[in-house]
């Protein structure tokens, strides 16, 4: 049975780990304070979800989800992550994670600095554009006509084509953004950052029930980015 191994464990984290148990992919979690912490969301998953440490769900996970604060993501030991693919959910926020030179100056993108932090590794930016009520809520079977759509990107294209396996056994469809230094393209403060899954876009994201978002959606939010 394919495993999705989780490092962070909030709100992300938790959504991703409920349309796995609910797709039938076996969960292992893991955060900063420990697996005890994960006690009650783990009762709440059920027998396919289990806590560990993050090198445990990094061994385990067929794919591995990081999604916690950037500013954390550098504390992450590269070693157990080497070989593996790892899914980036991370946005930078200057006033949480302080200020990063070559982000603020656009010469590089967060999911890139993560990638150079895991050298070994496989990095693709996903899961960011999404406020984690609507991931939860838009998911949809494979068919269903008003599936939603979420933009990836990476460098390596079997890395890619693995995280659109993943997105379509969750309920969703995947649009290929291009390289790591796309991922720009769906940050926060871009059209294609949480404004697709509202169903009233004056709305505030925490308070919208959300709206599907099909590929032309976000192919056209991606295409109106600009820096």
């Amino acid at each position: 049975m394919a495993t999705l191994g989780l490092i962070g464990s909030g709100h992300i984290g938790g959504t991703l780990a409920r349309l796995a148990v609910n797709a039938g992919l076996d969960v292992v979690l893991s955060n900063s304070r420990g697996p005890e912490t994960l006690a009650g969301l783990v009762a709440e998953l059920g027998p396919r979800a289990r806590a560990a440490t993050p090198a445990q769900a990094a061994e385990a996970g067929d794919w591995l989800v990081v999604t916690i604060p950037l500013k954390n993501s550098f504390q992450l030991s590269a070693a157990p992550l080497a070989g593996r693919l790892v899914l980036d959910t991370g946005n930078y926020y200057p006033e949480r994670d302080g200020h990063f030179p070559r982000l603020d100056s656009g010469e590089t993108t967060s999911s890139e600095l993560v990638q150079e932090h895991l050298a070994d590794s496989q990095v693709v930016k996903v899961f960011n554009n999404i406020y984690s009520g609507h991931l939860l809520a838009l998911a949809r079977p494979a068919g269903a006509p008003d599936r939603s759509a979420l933009p990836i990107a990476g460098d390596d294209a079997t890395a890619k084509e693995r995280t659109t396996a993943l997105l379509d056994a969750l309920g969703y469809l995947a649009v290929d953004a291009g390289p790591l230094s796309a991922g720009w393209r769906f940050q926060p403060g871009t059209p294609a950052y949480g404004l697709p899954y509202l169903k009233d876009q004056s709305s505030r994201l925490d308070l919208d029930p959300g709206h599907p978002a099909d590929i032309a959606t976000v192919k056209e939010a991606l295409t109106a980015a600009t820096r």
